[in-house]
């Protein structure tokens, strides 16, 4: 293989071996620039960005021949919508490649309708500078996955495309591991065990997610939720650890109110069960008042795309959510 980047930012790429003659174009260029995603490559052979001896090439598809020899033009990426700011990030862990991050609640992962800004995107845009690749050809940070507004904890993002396609592909095959802590409502039968049920949205409100049946028009996606008890105060509420098999939206919420045990001060999928009847338990007044849902993502471990390394990582049970445990009699020590 012939391989150089030039100063005007082109890459140049031969077809040295038989074996890789009859390849297709996109595939051949995946194969040898690893730390650029297939996707990425087929839109800037769609976009004319790659030409050979003779002539622009703006089909994926074509079938590469012994010693044909690619010119890949890379634009500059873009600027991303969203605008650095500097909005202080709790790093658990950061090299080249990818970056660990301790949200806390009430932050906002990536900019939309009604979160224009100060959001986690727009705060990774001013701590990485640089060192920020273009994903997709546009300068922003990987997301390779979320966690909602006022859920807090552990969440990683990529910071290259190579970075972000060995990411998304541990997430597609389930080889992520993502253990949450929930406190819900009443206490769960059996204390451990697992929620399945398709999620999708809701038919009766298109802005909630629901588990589904599988003969409805919209079906959903599988979900899988693994959960253990880890505590309980009366038959009021319970801590429980969940583990994802699947990651679908609000998947933790969804599975737990449809087993009748909503997540403490999830004002979406639950309810207020602190009421005034309730008056001699200061613990059920306080859970009830408790402003957001009672969700911490505490354990983040996979492979590191580059190196392979296993990486895991722990957050503490924050401040508010601690308190609650503390009035439930509950310690939490990582292994629990």
């Amino acid at each position: 293989m012939t391989q150089s980047k030039s100063h005007d930012e082109t890459i140049e790429v031969a077809v040295e071996t038989g074996s890789e003659a009859g390849d297709r174009l996109d595939r051949f260029l995946a194969a040898r620039l690893p730390e650029m995603s297939r996707s990425r490559l087929k839109a800037l052979i769609e976009q004319g960005m790659v030409r050979d001896a003779d002539r622009i090439l703006d089909d994926p598809s074509m079938k590469v021949r012994d010693g044909q020899l690619f010119t890949l033009t890379l634009p500059p990426p873009e600027q991303a919508e969203p605008v650095s700011q500097d909005i202080p990030l709790t790093v658990v862990y950061e090299d080249a490649d990818l970056i660990v991050l301790d949200k806390p609640a009430g932050m906002v992962v990536h900019p939309a309708p009604g979160n224009p800004d100060s959001t986690l995107v727009n705060a990774l845009l001013a701590h990485c500078g640089d060192s920020l690749s273009g994903i997709g050809g546009v300068r922003r940070p990987g997301i390779v996955h979320r966690i909602d507004k006022d859920t807090s904890g552990l969440l990683v993002v990529a910071k290259n495309d190579r970075a972000h396609a060995g990411l998304s592909a541990q997430f597609a095959d389930h080889s992520i591991d993502r253990a949450y802590v929930a406190i819900i409502w009443g206490v769960p039968m059996p204390p451990s065990g697992e929620i399945t049920g398709n999620i999708g949205r809701s038919h009766r409100d298109r802005k909630k997610m629901a588990v589904v049946g599988r003969g409805e028009s919209d079906a959903g996606k599988t979900a899988l939720t693994r959960y253990r008890t880890l505590a309980r105060h009366g038959d009021s509420a319970s801590v429980v650890e969940c583990r994802l098999e699947t990651g679908r939206t609000h998947q933790i919420r969804v599975h737990l109110t449809a087993q009748g045990h909503p997540l403490v001060g999830d004002a979406v999928y639950g309810r207020n069960r602190g009421s005034s009847r309730d008056s001699n338990d200061i613990v059920k007044r306080t859970l009830g008042a408790f402003p957001r849902q009672a969700l911490h993502a505490r354990e983040l471990g996979f492979s590191h795309p580059i190196t392979g390394k296993r990486l895991i990582f722990q957050s503490d049970i924050p401040p508010d959510m601690r308190e609650l445990l503390t009035l439930m009699g509950v310690t939490l020590a990582y292994g629990n």
